[in-house]
């Protein structure tokens, strides 16, 4: 009798249930490990899987803009996350943004109603041998301890770190609604998804000198500060001068008062964290100031001088691999085969991005498991941008990455248009997506 084919999966974030997802949709079976809730990251605290951690924002939808082309293709690659995330949705102008609870909710009961999915809810202390079935390692970039130290041993000492930050969220019922006021940017039509905190030039002026002058948390002395710079802590772009942040996460652009029409100095924007509004995040707030100085300092900011902070800012260590060292374009270990490594922890930045990275593990484990070839999605495809980052970069230079449009092969042919690169690249990548499922559920 034939062995049952089967992969094991590491990790039950939306890299690992994605890769769960993908090789049971082939018939194959998983023995999903997920060391919840007996053990948590310093960064997680629900039970549930898919827990996402730094924001609710998958970033824009917009086909047309990198990040929403790849979740597009997710989409037309059956992705169990933008299922979830699309049924969780809330408001958000055009980006897609989620009810942390209910996506987390929703990922789990899909996961472990799948009759070809097993969840075990432990932790794993030792990778398995792939001779046993294909292993998707998706442990998340908190990687550490002793599974850590083997990944190490194993890829031949090709891990690098930097830190990453979450943005606080506060209290919708204590907000000053006499000053915050709903708008999204450019949004001439309906009341926005946005609430917005205006400043004019002294309260401006007042914030960032607040802010350079706030306490931080120390680091470790083994600690070396590789910020990611698309998640740039909020006082570090502070100090790299007076306007950054009128340029960044606090541009007043497109944000007159819709009463009054006054165009403020700079802005505060708030996004709804749940489909209730009850909670709102500080958008692009993301933060190493000690907790009591995030109170102090935030609660300057017009609106928030009652907020009632649920969660505040923190920074916390992330672990990647020298992906064009250790990986093989089919995200397998060049060094152990059958040894597949996924989400943020192969060298990708985002939500969507570890999820992505998740699906081709998953798909490509699976394959493996079922005796056919690995296979690679095309360059000119979100998903085939990203894995040309993965393996092409400069190893001495790595430095993980966000989708864009940078990532993608040139656009042949002739001159074309800036506001129209974004719109034929989407037609162009689904095209060739729509032809990769083929080959991936055919062959």
């Amino acid at each position: 009798m034939a062995r049952e084919a089967r992969i094991t999966v590491i990790g039950g974030g939306l890299a690992g249930c994605e890769a769960a997802w993908q090789a049971a949709a082939q018939g194959v079976a998983v023995e999903l490990y997920e060391m919840k809730p007996h053990r948590f990251s310093p960064a997680h605290e629900l039970p549930q899987l898919g827990e996402l951690v730094c924001s609710n924002s998958l970033r824009s939808n917009a086909v047309d803009s990198a990040a929403g082309l790849l979740k597009e293709e997710m989409r037309r690659l059956d992705s169990l996350v933008m299922r979830a995330a699309d049924s969780t949705a809330v408001p958000a102008g055009t980006a897609l943004a989620v009810d942390r609870r209910q996506f987390a909710a929703a990922l789990t009961a899909a996961i472990e109603a799948h009759p070809l999915i097993t969840v075990h809810r432990r932790e794993v202390e030792c990778i398995p041998e792939p001779c046993d079935g294909p292993v998707v390692l998706a442990a998340g970039p908190l990687l550490a301890g002793s599974l850590a130290e083997q990944l190490q041993t194993l890829v031949g000492g090709g891990q690098l770190a930097f830190y990453d930050a979450i943005a606080p969220i506060v209290d919708a019922d204590s907000l000053d609604r006499e000053i915050v006021y709903r708008k999204s940017r450019w949004d001439d039509e309906g009341p926005g998804d946005y609430l917005n905190c205006p400043m004019n030039r002294e309260q401006y002026e007042q914030f960032i000198g607040l802010l350079a002058s706030a306490q931080t948390v120390a680091l470790h002395a083994f600690e070396d500060p590789k910020y990611f710079e698309g998640c740039l802590p909020i006082e570090v772009m502070c100090a790299r001068g007076a306007d950054t942040l009128r340029f960044g996460p606090m541009k007043p652009v497109g944000l007159a008062h819709p009463v009054t029409g006054e165009k403020p100095h700079a802005v505060v924007q708030l996004r709804a964290e749940n489909r209730e509004g009850t909670a709102y995040n500080l958008v692009g707030f993301q933060t190493k100031l000690t907790y009591p100085e995030q109170q102090r300092v935030f609660r300057t900011i017009p609106g928030l001088e009652r907020a009632v902070f649920l969660r505040l800012g923190s920074i916390h260590r992330n672990t990647f691999v020298c992906a064009p060292r250790v990986l093989a374009p089919t995200l397998e270990t060049r060094r152990v085969a059958g040894l597949f490594v996924a989400g943020q922890l192969s060298g990708v930045e985002g939500y969507i991005e570890s999820a992505s990275m998740g699906l081709l593990a998953g798909i490509n484990a699976g394959r493996l498991a079922l005796g056919k070839k690995p296979l690679v999605p095309p360059p000119a495809t979100a998903h085939g941008a990203l894995i040309q980052h993965l393996i092409a970069s400069d190893p001495l230079h790595f430095q993980p990455s966000n989708v864009n449009f940078g990532l993608f092969p040139p656009l042949a042919g002739r001159k074309i248009a800036k506001k129209e690169r974004g719109r034929l690249r989407a037609e162009l990548a689904l095209a060739e997506i729509a032809q990769w499922r083929r080959q991936v559920v055919e062959g």
